[in-house]
């Protein structure tokens, strides 16, 4: 069994905080008392809060990204690719829930290198997608409508999933990744 680091530990610690209450309300001495540690202790192992943030933000974007990568060399149709691509967001929603919230809601507190480096890693992320539904459009695997629209329909209801899922209860991942699927491609008609 893999024991976890100190610093793994704070950040995962953080990222509960930052979900229960946003990233700007939580002080270096909020996760100090949630770990029972002083909050000089904290300094050990990271240099503060806004690395914490860039951890939990870019991990996961960086998680996005490489799930990106793999759909797209895949020799398979657009559509099989849009629902892989699907079936990547529950799969990180559900593994990750927590930094996923960071990523959502916290990302605009990202400093410098690592703002840059998410909202590059998010713009190709994006920019793949909306390719990927004009292709399928092209080729008449999914219905002619706007490419914005199916890429706001579908991205807005995955980044907010994490959000329902906890209030439903746990649902079943093959029938939370079939349904979502069906619904997304398919419409419900």
């Amino acid at each position: 069994m893999k024991t976890i680091s100190r610093k793994d530990e704070i950040v995962k610690v953080a990222a509960t905080l930052f979900r229960k209450r946003g990233y700007s309300a939580i002080t270096m001495r909020d996760i100090a008392s949630e770990m029972d540690i002083k909050a000089a202790s904290l300094y050990n192992h990271i240099s503060g809060k806004q690395e914490i943030l860039a951890d939990i933000i870019l991990e996961v974007a960086q998680e996005f990204t490489t799930g990106m990568n793999q759909v797209i060399s895949q020799q398979s149709s657009t559509l099989k690719k849009l629902e892989n691509l699907i079936e990547l967001h529950i799969d990180i929603t559900l593994n990750h829930s927590e930094a996923l919230a960071s990523l959502n809601n916290d990302w605009m507190h990202l400093e410098g290198d690592n703002l840059n480096a998410f909202i590059n890693m998010r713009d190709e992320y994006e920019d793949n997608f909306r390719e990927l539904i004009k292709i399928g459009i092209e080729v008449n695997e999914i219905r002619s409508a706007h490419p914005e629209v199916i890429l706001f329909s579908i991205l807005s209801t995955l980044r907010t999933l994490h959000l329902w899922y906890e209030k439903r209860g746990k649902l079943d991942v093959n029938v939370l990744k079939k349904d979502m699927v069906s619904v997304l491609l398919k419409g419900i008609m």
